[in-house]
């Protein structure tokens, strides 16, 4: 019997106890281990639902971070070993069945927020730690200014015994008194601290208002202040401090010394530093990543109005085939690479590049002349991916694609600008690769415009927003209605009506294209039964519905045909499926197997757009067609009298041969009563065009029937 599967729970269980096992032996707890690991059960809890909840909360991971100074895991080794334990097992254990390089980079940002969380709660401790402290420095101010004071021994033990380090110094800045606290933070002993005066610690990062401070303290302006500052140790070293300096006066009120408070934050500050580093760098080649990047053009972008920008949109051509072929440690080497090669293209003031991820790299130029500099930065770059990468014995080409945008600052934002470095590398890629394309205002407007229908495709659908025109078939032998040609429409909320060369090509590359074309299908069988329960003249009105490549290779074309058929009680020698000349060249068996199945059960199948495509006239006999319609580029002659003679020549033998495979010729854009009779004295059995009537709502191709069969 094979044991069940772990369930969630379980699984967050056995993080606790891993988590549990890896802090305990730092945490100062009086606590058991199995008591510190329920402990810890929520915490994870927490963690596991902030990783896969829908949209990130990075008050979650700091609240978790947090609570670990309430559990008394306050050394800094605490923390490392919780950011390793959730870095190495909180997906793997509590990550469900999301993508794993999206949990991978919520973990991520978990850690950081925890590792946030957890300083600010420590300082806040130490801070309420140091606020005592200093209450009872305070309420010993006495023993300064009185030796003979009550509470001297009190003040000495606080003095001496306190976990910060204490010194005393008069208004001159003379250093009177320190704790070992503080001999310890500086290194030194006490004859060298107390030789020194507190104006002689200067440090380079002194922020402008720690001296100004300083004098309002001892004028007596100020009780107290509290700041972040740097001091150099005797053997040169730097030690960060928080430093909190009140005043102390006499009896009567009247300032007389000056009491410094300092916690040591160096090793909380290189821990933040290295988090900083890591939030902001990429991992794999330690370029600056997306994050610094943003951070950098926001501010490039927030320049003066004499500044300008320059950037360079990198993607590298073919990546993935180096990474299917050669596997992943090939490509991460060959990142690291291009990664070293672009830092040595951008060294120059105001000049960056950074990793956004994948295969993409960004190169930033800032200054007033980033016209000519960027062009410049741009050949750089080309030029140092043209020598080839040597990886495992094997030399790799390297390409890329480039999209640049340049101008003043203060017009767009970082998203704007990124956005159409994005759209112009996909166009330098488009044309071919190894180069690089300027942005360009109309091309972005065109792509977004096409990114945002190709998005609301699934919506429109589902809302109805599609509809169908029909454009009438017309008999050349005696003008009567043969018939219509279903034509989809787009009723865009913004964009107005929209016709299918605007988003059936959107429709075929998404997929969509197979429920949109079953609807215009079951819309357009529906109609035509409409038409035949109310036109009762001369025969049934037939209609024709065009089909994408894409709907001849889905399994369900010929069971989807027959049951819209069926449900609608219209008979298949009604309807007729039109195919692209193009869809058909080369087809094998299998393609056609489906078309076959149709046109065996009395579906007429048109060869549409005939003569655009490579035309092999020998190959019509095995293609089950009934009906080629003639492409409008072979008439266009027949508008003016006389016609083309070429024209009447080309369409005259495609008649002929047509018939002679007991094929009808349907003819498209027919615009001028001579053109229509030229195409009657040819032999074209039908055609549609402007001449006829323009595709329209269903009730005028009814109103055209009538009049046909009324005479």
């Amino acid at each position: 019997m094979t044991a069940e599967p772990d369930g969630p729970e379980d699984r967050l269980r056995r993080f606790a106890t891993i988590w549990s096992r890896a802090v305990f032996p730092v945490t100062a707890t009086s606590l058991t281990r199995p008591e510190f690991e329920q402990r810890l059960v929520p915490l994870a809890r927490r963690l596991s639902e902030a990783l896969r909840a829908r949209t990130f909360d990075s008050a979650e991971g700091q609240a978790v971070g947090a609570a670990l100074i309430d559990a008394h895991c306050t050394e800094p080794e605490a923390l490392s070993r919780t950011l390793d334990c959730v870095d190495a097992y909180l997906v793997l254990y509590c990550g469900g069945d999301g993508s794993q390089e999206a949990l991978r980079t919520r973990s991520a940002r978990l850690q950081h927020a925890m590792a946030a969380g957890f300083a600010r709660a420590l300082r806040e401790r130490t801070l309420t730690e140091q606020e005592a402290i200093a209450r009872a420095a305070l309420q010993a101010q006495g023993v300064v200014a009185d030796a003979l004071h009550a509470t001297e021994a009190r003040f000495r033990a606080v003095f001496e015994g306190a976990a910060i380090g204490i010194g005393i110094a008069d208004l001159d800045g003379n250093l009177l008194q320190v704790n070992n606290a503080l001999l310890r933070m500086f290194g030194g002993t006490e004859q060298l601290m107390r030789g020194r005066k507190v104006t002689d610690w200067t440090h380079p990062e002194d922020a402008p208002q720690v001296w100004r401070l300083y004098e309002e303290l001892v004028r007596g302006d100020r009780e107290h202040y509290h700041v972040e500052k740097a001091f150099y140790r005797p053997d040169g070293t730097v030690l960060w401090t928080n430093l909190t300096v009140s005043l102390l006066r006499d009896a009567e009120g009247a300032p007389q010394y000056q009491l410094a408070l300092m916690e040591d934050t160096t090793e909380r500050r290189l821990l933040n530093l290295r988090l900083r580093y890591e939030a902001t760098h990429d991992a794999l080649t330690g370029l600056p990543n997306r994050t610094l990047f943003f951070e950098r053009l926001d501010k490039a972008l927030s320049a003066g109005e004499d500044m300008r920008f320059g950037l360079c949109y990198l993607d590298l051509d073919g990546f993935k085939t180096i990474n299917d072929s050669l596997g992943h440690a090939a490509g991460d080497r060959l990142l690291v690479e291009v990664a070293d090669r672009l830092q040595s293209c951008a060294t120059a003031p105001g000049e960056m590049v950074a990793r956004l991820g994948g295969d993409e790299f960004v190169a930033l130029t800032t200054g007033p002349d980033t016209e000519r500099e960027v062009d410049a930065l741009a050949d750089r770059i080309m030029n140092a991916l043209v020598t080839p990468v040597r990886i495992d014995g094997r030399e790799l080409t390297v390409r890329g694609s480039i999209g640049i945008v340049e101008g003043p600052a203060g017009e767009r934002g970082p998203a704007e600008v990124l956005r159409s470095a994005d759209i112009t590398m996909y166009r330098a890629k488009s044309a071919g690769g190894n180069r690089y394309e300027l942005a360009d205002p109309e091309a972005d407007a065109r792509a977004i415009t096409r990114h945002g229908l190709t998005t609301a495709l699934p919506a429109a659908l589902d809302r109805g927003e599609f509809f169908i025109e029909y454009q009438p078939l017309v008999r050349l032998g005696d003008g009567g209605v043969h018939g219509a040609e279903a034509l989809v429409r787009w009723l865009h909320p913004q964009h107005g009506v929209l016709g299918p060369d605007r988003f059936i090509p959107l429709a075929e590359h998404t997929g969509l294209i197979v429920p949109l074309g079953r609807w215009v299908l079951e819309q357009s069988v529906r109609q035509a039964r409409e038409w035949q329960d109310r036109h009762t003249g001369a025969g049934p009105v037939r209609i024709n519905v065009n089909l994408s490549p894409c709907q001849l290779t889905h399994p369900g074309l010929v069971s989807d045909t027959v049951d819209i058929l069926e449900r609608a009680g219209l008979e298949p020698s009604a309807l007729c499926l039109e195919v692209t000349e193009s869809a058909l060249i080369g087809a094998d068996d299998d393609l056609l197997k489906p078309l076959r199945r149709l046109a065996e059960m009395g579906v007429d199948i048109a060869l549409d757009d005939f003569g655009t495509g490579y035309s092999n006239l020998a190959n019509l006999r095995r293609l089950p067609v009934s009906i080629l319609k003639l492409d409008r580029s072979f008439t266009q002659g027949m508008q003016q009298f006389p016609a083309d003679p070429v024209d009447l020549k080309i369409v005259e033998g495609i008649v002929s041969l047509a018939h002679s495979l007991d094929l009808s010729v349907t003819v498209e854009g027919v615009e001028t009563g001579a053109q229509a009779e030229q195409l009657r004295i040819l032999g074209c059995d039908t055609a549609q065009g402007w001449y006829y009537a323009r595709p329209g709502p269903p009730d005028r191709l009814h109103e055209l029937a009538l009049v046909d069969a009324t005479g």
